[in-house]
């Protein structure tokens, strides 16, 4: 048996649905993607009396989820299933919405390179409980906008052959990145079979999907790429500041996502996702790493495994704006929850600053913290331990249980050993060893992660055709961004407790 939560009653959770499929019936949907509407009416849908709305009728809705898949596998670069994405399985991947970085090595909060990209995804390649990679930060410092999101898909699929979560910039931004997966399989049918990407889909808000939304939609599910359907469902702003209303907000977005996707192909692999938040009313700010936000995380996730859906949230994340106490707290209760909680897909690990800065430090860390996560919901049976007689008699006899055989044949299993970037040391050796803080400790983890990472081959031809792709997409830039060479570490800077925990503040307030 497995840890699991249990958030929610099966009352009020067919209560919340039943809401829900009414403000989808009578208020509906405001679909402003041209293409997509078409399809919808052309299906049967009607609109209200403005004619700006589309409603969804409940028996279409309970039609489309009864539909979509309630698992489906993701498979790696090279066609080899990698994760089964339903059930209560957990996976953890960084967020996917960076727009900075916050550099180890200078201190510097800034935006990122291709370089930055790079080390990130050599970084992700290789840690244990980070189950696949995501496109997680821009990289704007030298690439054109329009490209970036194509640029970041070549840059994850060149270094790491996981799986990765990704999404598209703009309105007709989905056909390249689908051309540049499609070389990767043979044909059309067996991209579809053997999907290696998740596409993300932002519902807008205040009940209305735009333009970008509704086109990359259409083009994900017309090219069986799997979508999340990720609300940024707005406590006391733009959905209601009670968690019972926010709920029902959040399912009527998610529901109509769902829902158009079904219309579109029937069988579409969809995530019953989301990055809610609050509004802070004294800073004016939407942290997602609220307890209220967590709270709504995993009342929607009940939801979803109520009607036997995946589930994606944006969990295993901070607020701060570093490696700190903060950091630290914010994403591990998350992370926790999201694994009781049974997230199949949970964004976050590597965030920080409402998910607008990576850090690689915390990508370290947080790969350990969900690795406890994970640890802690192993199923929890019988191992040789009941009855204890034997047991009880090796510690009386020997007055220890440490050279039993019980212990020799379970504890590498039952005892997580973690990575260094965890302090297990007594004092006294801690000391010896530098007395080094948690932020160095990371920082010396990504710098020796980095020089184990092993490089792989890609065809010539399937690299040269990902970079036209990209190239074709170009306005004013005439050429693409160089690759770092391997191994592409710098040394770190000198690090004491004092620059770690003040002169890095000190240089990105500067740089923000």
């Amino acid at each position: 048996m497995r840890p699991t939560l249990n958030v929610l009653p099966d009352e009020l959770i067919a209560k919340v649905l039943d809401e829900a499929k009414r403000i989808m019936a009578e208020t509906g949907m405001e679909i402003r993607g041209e293409a997509l509407r078409k399809r919808l009416l052309d299906h049967g849908l009607k609109t209200d009396e403005s004619g700006k709305r589309l409603l969804f009728p409940a028996d279409v809705v309970d039609n489309a989820i009864a539909s979509a898949p309630t698992s489906f596998t993701l498979y790696n670069r090279d066609g080899e299933p990698h994760a089964e994405i339903g059930g209560y399985n957990v996976h953890y991947v960084p967020g996917s919405s960076g727009l900075k970085i916050l550099d180890h090595r200078s201190g510097e909060t800034r935006l990122a390179n291709t370089s930055d990209f790079v080390e990130y995804a050599r970084l992700c390649d290789g840690l244990e409980n980070i189950a696949y990679l995501a496109t997680a930060f821009s990289t704007n410092k030298d690439i054109e906008s329009q490209v970036s999101d194509a640029w970041r898909l070549y840059l994850s699929l060149v270094t790491s052959k996981k799986p990765v979560v990704s999404g598209a910039f703009s309105e007709h931004g989905v056909p390249r990145m689908v051309e540049m997966l499609q070389l990767f399989r043979s044909d059309r049918a067996e991209l579809i079979d053997k999907p290696l990407t998740i596409f993300t889909i932002t519902a807008t808000g205040n009940f209305r999907y735009g333009e970008d939304s509704c086109q990359n939609l259409l083009d994900c599910v017309e090219a069986g790429i799997p979508i999340e359907i990720v609300p940024v469902t707005l406590m006391g702003l733009i959905a209601p500041v009670t968690l019972v209303g926010a709920l029902v907000f959040h399912c009527v977005d998610v529901l109509t996502g769902l829902t158009m996707a079904q219309i579109v192909k029937p069988g579409a692999p969809v995530l019953f996702g989301g990055a809610p938040a609050t509004f802070h009313m004294k800073a004016a700010s939407s942290p997602m790493a609220a307890i209220e936000a967590q709270h709504l995380n995993v009342a929607y996730v009940a939801v979803a495994k109520s009607l036997e859906l995946p589930t994606q949230a944006y969990m295993a994340l901070s607020d701060g704006k570093f490696l700190d106490a903060q950091g630290g707290g914010e994403t591990f209760s998350s992370a926790l929850l999201a694994a009781i909680a049974g997230v199949n897909s949970v964004s976050g690990p590597g965030m920080l600053d409402f998910v607008l800065t990576f850090s690689l430090p915390k990508l370290v860390f947080d790969n350990e913290v969900c690795g406890q996560a994970l640890h802690f919901v192993r199923d929890m049976k019988p191992l040789d331990d009941l009855p204890t007689a034997d047991l009880v008699a090796q510690l009386m006899q020997e007055d220890h249980l440490i050279t039993a055989p019980h212990t020799l044949e379970h504890w590498p299993r039952e005892l997580y050993l973690t990575d260094p970037v965890i302090d297990r040391e007594n004092r006294e050796t801690w000391e010896e060893k530098g007395s080094r803080y948690l932020y160095d400790r990371a920082c010396e983890q990504v710098e020796e992660r980095l020089a184990r990472y092993t490089p792989f081959e890609t065809d010539s031809a399937t690299d040269t055709a990902m970079r036209e792709l990209v190239k074709d997409g170009l306005n004013e830039q005439k050429d693409l961004p160089e690759l770092p060479a391997l191994p592409a570490v710098k040394a770190p800077a000198a690090s004491s407790r004092r620059r770690g925990r003040t002169g890095r503040r000190r240089r990105s307030a500067e740089n923000t």
